[in-house]
């Protein structure tokens, strides 16, 4: 999946996410894509820095704002200010329900880790309990899964989590 900036004819500026360019671009041509503020489908994409995940390291943390503590809105001793996202109301209370829809999953389900696909098989074709389960699998392997008629869907990120 790929997260692409968008911007509006009336200059909104938005998030979304498409499985490939090609996508982005047939779905903008057939007016699907629409701006959430305004609604309105005349929508390209805005420039944006690719985000590339290292695996070198531990969890990355955002920069402090520039500028000095006064301009930034912190004191010196405190911790530095987090960029916040501005975000509309159907956007907040999307992203609750994806939070609230993973804490569901993660507190009823197992967590089988990268043993997901071999595990959603096994209770698909009857070789070992029905029970709900959660893990990792690349997107070859979902597309796998779903060729052989097994339900599967991805989890929402972590809030915590920067995709």
């Amino acid at each position: 999946m790929i997260r692409y900036t968008l911007v509006c004819e009336a200059e909104h500026g938005f998030e979304s996410w498409f499985p490939s360019s090609d996508s982005f671009d047939a779905q903008a041509a057939r007016g699907l894509v629409s701006c959430p503020v305004c609604g309105s489908v005349r929508v390209s994409k805005s420039m944006m820095a690719p985000s590339v995940a290292r695996t070198d390291r531990g969890p990355r943390t955002l920069p402090a704002p520039v500028g000095t503590p006064a301009e930034a809105g912190a004191s010196p001793a405190g911790p530095p200010a987090t960029p916040q996202l501005a975000l509309t109301e159907p956007e907040q209370r999307l992203r609750a329900l994806m939070r609230a829809m993973r804490e569901e999953v993660t507190r009823n389900a197992d967590d089988v880790g990268a043993r997901f696909p071999e595990e959603a098989r096994r209770i698909h074709y009857g070789e070992t309990e029905t029970r709900a389960i959660y893990g990792e699998a690349s997107l070859e392997e979902a597309r796998a899964l779903v060729d052989e008629g097994i339900a599967v869907a991805p989890l929402p990120p972590a809030s915590d989590d920067r995709h």
